[in-house]
């Protein structure tokens, strides 16, 4: 379900969180869908249940993920809809940490949109809805 690299850069709880995001925006995950308890997944994932709950608790923030007291935690049954200022701000933020990452492994500009390029790709073949088929068609 989640992968989790120890040699990623990215905090543990960044990555759960991005794991995730990833299978709701992929329809992996379908609205309305219990995800696992911050225990479960937890053990599965061998991190400390706080780690977890930070993701969670950043998903739920973002809108991802509702929590129905007494029920669980649910992907949101609407996604959420980021104004385009918003976007923006957290795609340059989200950039400028790979571009960081990149220069540290002496990886020109070139060779990165390459790699972006070709992730997207995949990204495309593994679309399942209209929406994000729309959105692949941008040009990295």
């Amino acid at each position: 379900m989640i992968e989790i690299d120890p040699r990623d850069a990215r905090p543990i709880w960044r990555q759960i969180e991005q794991g995730l995001r990833d299978l709701i925006r992929r329809g992996r995950l379908e609205p309305g869908v219990a995800v696992p308890s911050v225990r479960e997944l937890a053990r599965s994932q061998r991190v400390n249940p706080a780690t977890v709950s930070k993701a969670y608790r950043s998903l739920t923030d973002a809108g991802y993920l509702e929590v129905r007291r007494g029920e669980g935690t649910f992907v949101a049954v609407t996604a959420p809809r980021l104004d385009s200022r918003r976007r923006r701000e957290i795609l340059r933020s989200e950039a400028a940490r790979l571009i960081e990452f990149a220069m540290g492994l002496d990886v020109s500009a070139d060779e990165l949109s390459s790699v972006l390029d070709e992730i997207w790709s995949e990204h495309l073949e593994g679309a399942t809805s209209l929406r994000e088929r729309k959105h692949a068609r941008i040009r990295l």
